[in-house]
């Protein structure tokens, strides 16, 4: 099927028929019920089904333009033609026809009509605000029951919500979305931007993108699209943030591992950069710098290998050092290299029971292509990178966080290196000298001995951001609790030393430490 076409008088009637019938993602709940719209997010369309069926919203009744809509476009069910017009009054079923959002067997009003690209409501906040819009992309396995086409265009899927929460927010001026897809994080972006470049080597993507731009911006920030490669659309370029979900899939390419894939599923273009194991991402760390402008923050999803004998955090951090950049590197998740391949081979929509030569074949191209390079596991993560404004890099930090975060991670992430750069340009008696405020988020825990007068351990409990818990000694947990902006540290660093009866010089030297790193992580700020 061909891509949507940006008609921009279709395009905004469209959108005004969309805003009438209330299709939007609270109006699809109210619509199915909370049940059938969770089974729907799990890619379970029956629930959905039976509720629309509940409804009446059958071929020989008479549905409410929301029903038809849902039917139509998030269940893949065709619909008559009348019930379509009365959906998008506007735009009717000719003028989405002309945009390439339906195919109609005939022109009679009881001839059916069906959906040839996915089309739905899209909700989300982030750092900036509430966001709420409408994506086309390629119809999904849930619709098309078969294996998805290489040049298949998403829509907006975890991944993809994971960025655009975890990306700082900040009013700034250009922003490069590198490899948009169906150009999600180009229209997070417009909202604090004042200029977007978004970039894909899909045409058909960049089409996609193109229609889901006119659909949901009316004037304001300028948008612009380019079709290439990686960097090479913006090659002696700067902007002031990068996002970027890149096709970072570690898959088979090279020799008979990578005939072998390639014989049984092909190359996605969504996903697989053509690269041999995680050297697109490695690359990009590596070169993203080159269009940073100075002060600039470049924030992306990859994956990277852990590979027998060589911990990730030195591996990873190669790279870091190699780009000069200041780097902080979240690990979220590890998979083996049995449970990686299983993963991608059901994202494209091949399954063992449904095609089991080519899921043993692709299965078996991937565990090769991982025993080849003595690969351990696959992690994935967030990483920001930041061009620092004058002199070296100042931040490294890798590290592993894989439970619960509190989103949007966008404003924490902003808090953080603020923190990073407000500790940077103070030594201790500066920091000493601070007047510093406890987080309204944070929390203690006291754990005790039965019957016993003091704990045995405390621990401040981050409520936000990354949630993290932090032992503390008693000194410090006062210290915590004392930071309401009265005091400098060093006066409560003095009050406490004559609390515990130790020397301050001793405490001082144990606590300041410890201060700058829950700085660092948000529990206490100037």
């Amino acid at each position: 099927m061909l891509p949507p076409v940006t008609d921009r008088a279709l395009v905004d009637s469209l959108h005004d028929d969309l805003v009438a019938s209330d299709y939007d993602v609270d109006g699809v709940e109210r619509l199915l019920g909370p049940v059938a719209s969770a089974a729907l997010h799990r890619e379970q369309s029956l629930p959905a089904r039976r509720a629309l069926a509940a409804l009446g919203a059958t071929p020989s009744s008479r549905p409410d333009p929301l029903a038809t809509l849902a039917g139509l476009f998030l269940l893949g069910g065709a619909v008559p033609r009348s019930a379509l017009d009365r959906a998008l009054p506007g735009t009717g079923t000719a003028g989405a026809e002309r945009l390439g959002l339906v195919a109609a067997q005939g022109t009679g009003d009881d001839d059916e009509v069906y959906a040839v690209v996915d089309l739905r409501p899209y909700s989300s906040v982030d750092a900036f605000g509430d966001a709420s819009w409408w994506l086309a992309s390629d119809l999904g396995e849930l619709v098309t029951g078969g294996r998805l086409a290489t040049d298949h265009v998403l829509g907006a899927g975890g991944a993809s919500l994971t960025l655009a929460q975890v990306t700082v927010r900040s009013p700034t001026g250009r922003v490069l979305d590198l490899g948009t897809g169906c150009g999600i994080q180009a229209l997070h972006a417009a909202r604090h931007a004042q200029h977007v470049v978004a970039t894909d080597i899909s045409r058909r993507a960049l089409a996609f993108a193109a229609f889901n731009a006119a659909l949901n911006t009316r004037g304001g920030t300028e948008l612009e699209l380019r079709h290439g490669s990686m960097l090479e659309p913006v090659a002696g370029e700067q902007f002031d943030l990068v996002v970027s979900n890149p096709p970072f899939v570690i898959t088979p390419h090279a020799g008979a591992a990578g005939r072998a894939l390639a014989d049984a599923l092909g190359d996605y273009e969504y996903r697989d950069g053509g690269r041999a194991g995680d050297d697109l991402v490695r690359d990009l760390i590596l070169h993203v710098g080159d269009v940073l402008a100075p002060g600039g923050t470049a924030q992306l999803l990859g994956n990277w290998e852990h590979r027998r004998g060589e911990p990730w955090t030195e591996r990873v951090g190669a790279w870091l050092d190699d780009a000069g950049l200041d780097g902080w590197i979240i690990q979220r998740e590890v998979l083996d290299p049995a449970e990686y391949a299983e993963t991608w081979i059901r994202d494209g929509g091949t399954t063992a029971d449904r095609e089991p030569d080519a899921w043993a074949a692709a299965y078996g191209a991937w565990l090769d292509d991982f025993e080849s390079r003595d690969v351990e596991a696959v992690g994935f993560g967030l990483v920001t990178l930041r061009r620092p404004l004058s002199g070296p890099a100042t931040l490294r930090r890798l590290e592993e966080h894989t439970g619960s975060v509190r989103q949007p991670l966008g404003a924490h992430i902003a808090r953080s290196l603020a923190g990073h750069d407000w500790l940077a340009a103070r030594d201790d008696a500066a920091l000493a000298a601070s007047r510093l405020v406890t987080a309204a988020d944070i929390t203690e825990e006291r754990y005790l001995t039965p019957g016993a007068a003091d704990p045995n351990i405390v621990i401040l409990r981050q409520g936000d951001g990354l949630g993290r818990g932090v032992q503390a000694s008693s000194p410090l947990a006062a210290l915590v609790g004392a930071c309401d902006g009265e005091l400098s540290v060093g006066q409560i660093v003095g009050a406490l030393a004559s609390l515990f009866d130790v020397p301050v010089g001793d405490l001082a030297a144990e606590l300041l430490p410890a201060v700058r790193r829950l700085v660092r992580d948000g529990f206490l700020a100037e």
